[in-house]
């Protein structure tokens, strides 16, 4: 059955509308901060007064709770902070090595299509990953992006990329996280995303053995968006 979240067209804005603002914060960003600025520049663009945004960080380690989380996701997460969100999704790990963008877009100009939003995010990852050699792949009953690892066995896959999302008034938050060289042991006990079956796991650029550099990903994270939502 085909993938419906296939991107079939990009999402650029229309012709004139100012270009996507870039941030890239230094450290490590507490979460409660990032969703207060998150909050405060959707409504500035809400009101006409902030362009589009994609902002690169990291956290601390930590996990967040998305509107999916059930009660059998949560153990095993005592030992970071547990923050609760109004994204999409279920539990998810954040921490450092890991690529964070938190993308605020405006729908009302890009097309109000939520699914198609989600399908383009998937495709940024993915573009983003041959960049580097790395075969990234979507699945239909699995959001996100995933890496095919017969080394480990057969059928067995490993997340290397997150996606979850909440849009406000069409204005887009929250966005995706890629795994470059986080300390993968944090995923252990628990059930990240909701995915329980032993032949699906988690990896990195770092654990497939490719040794780049946040700057790097960040370049090439940079050069595939504009391919997709334009500049």
């Amino acid at each position: 059955m085909p993938d419906a979240r296939v991107l079939s067209r990009p999402l650029p804005a229309p012709a004139g509308f100012a270009p996507v603002e870039w941030r890239q914060s230094d450290g490590q960003v507490a979460y409660p901060d990032a969703l207060a600025e998150m909050e405060a520049r959707v409504a500035a663009i809400v009101n006409g007064d902030a362009n589009e945004l994609v902002w690169l960080l990291e956290h601390p380690p930590l996990f967040t709770s998305g509107t999916g989380t059930r009660a059998d996701d949560l153990p095993g997460t005592g030992r970071f902070p547990l923050f609760e969100t109004g994204r999409g999704g279920r539990l998810t790990y954040h921490g450092p090595g890991q690529r964070v963008a938190y993308v605020m877009l405006d729908l009302r100009r890009r097309g109000q299509d939520l699914r198609r939003y989600v399908a383009g995010l998937e495709e940024w990852i993915i573009r983003t990953l041959a960049e580097f050699d790395v075969a990234g792949e979507r699945r239909e009953d699995r959001v996100g992006v995933w890496v095919c690892r017969p080394d480990k066995g057969e059928g067995h896959e490993d997340k290397i990329a997150a996606i979850g999302v909440r849009v406000k008034k069409w204005i887009t938050l929250h966005g995706i996280s890629l795994n470059v060289a986080p300390d993968l042991s944090h995923y252990d006990g628990i059930l990240a995303c909701g995915i329980a079956e032993e032949k699906f796991g988690v990896t990195s650029l770092a654990d497939l053995g490719v040794n780049a550099t946040m700057a790097d990903v960040d370049a090439a994270l940079r050069r595939s968006f504009d391919t997709i939502f334009g500049r």
